[in-house]
């Protein structure tokens, strides 16, 4: 097992937390007492304006400001040189470590085989509702594994760059995300996050026309509520098949306008 000499003498895990945060006041405690079990745990803080930075430091956490300027990958890139232990343990600011997970993860951490990444489940909420339908769960991600020759590509929803073998822990230990504290909230991101997505698109040589904004949000909406079964979600699970149309159909609209001028040439005089 690979323990060491962690804060006030205590053995402490091998395990470095990173946490990407910006005004996250209202999750940060929640989210860094839930890894309570690190011997480090780093919030790469983007300027909050909030209490964010001061509540993570009474805490425990190391805060170190960056400005994230759109770039996750980046930002995440940043997070991993800062760690200072062997492996390390992705988390955002919205999401908590279920006790079974915890459990799990110091078990790895401990057992220091580096020839594994781990993938562990994450179950959403949604104003107090948990999604288990419409492709909301499992909804695996990687996010334990040896720092060492870890890296991490993309600018929104980026991903994980590592040469080890995946292993998947068992649903039972997920993850709890809350991803939005309210409809406002919700629809911030859905703005930054198809703008992103279409500005991504673009730069890969991909372009948009009439077909794809028309049959895209209703092929995507449809898949959701339908073939997914997010209809056994209740009625959040028809909300979010509605606003999952909206948010294709963005992303396609912004997608085909990026090549397009505002700029009217007419005479008005």
């Amino acid at each position: 097992m690979k323990l060491m000499a962690g804060k006030d003498g205590i053995m402490a895990l091998n395990l470095s937390v990173l946490i990407l945060a910006k005004n996250e006041e209202q999750n940060i405690e929640d989210c860094i007492r839930s890894v309570s079990f690190a011997d480090e745990i780093i919030v790469i803080d983007d300027f909050s304006t909030d209490r964010t930075a001061e509540l993570a430091r009474s805490l425990g956490a190391r805060v170190v400001q960056r400005a994230l300027a759109g770039d996750w990958g980046a930002q995440q890139i940043f997070a991993i040189q800062e760690a200072t232990h062997d492996w390390i343990y992705f988390l955002d600011a919205d999401e908590r470590v279920s006790p079974r997970l915890a459990e799990h993860i110091k078990s790895i951490v401990a057992a220091d085989d580096r020839r594994y990444a781990y993938a562990n489940a994450r179950l959403s909420y949604y104003f107090e509702q948990p999604l288990h339908h419409g492709g909301w769960f499992p909804d695996y991600v990687v996010r334990l594994l040896p720092r060492a020759g870890t890296s991490v590509t993309g600018l929104v929803h980026p991903k994980i760059c590592h040469s080890c073998q995946e292993v998947k822990l068992p649903r039972e230990e997920y993850l709890v995300h809350y991803p939005y504290r309210d409809w406002t909230h919700y629809l911030g991101k859905l703005n930054t996050y198809t703008t992103l997505a279409a500005q991504k698109s673009y730069n890969a040589g991909r372009r948009a026309n009439l077909a794809d904004m028309i049959l895209h949000p209703v092929w995507a909406s449809f898949r959701m509520y339908f073939l997914k079964r997010g209809f056994l979600d209740g009625r959040i699970g028809f909300i979010l098949a509605v606003f999952h149309y909206f948010y294709t159909m963005a992303k396609y609209v912004k997608l085909y306008y990026l090549d397009k001028t505002n700029l009217h040439t007419g005479d008005f005089s």
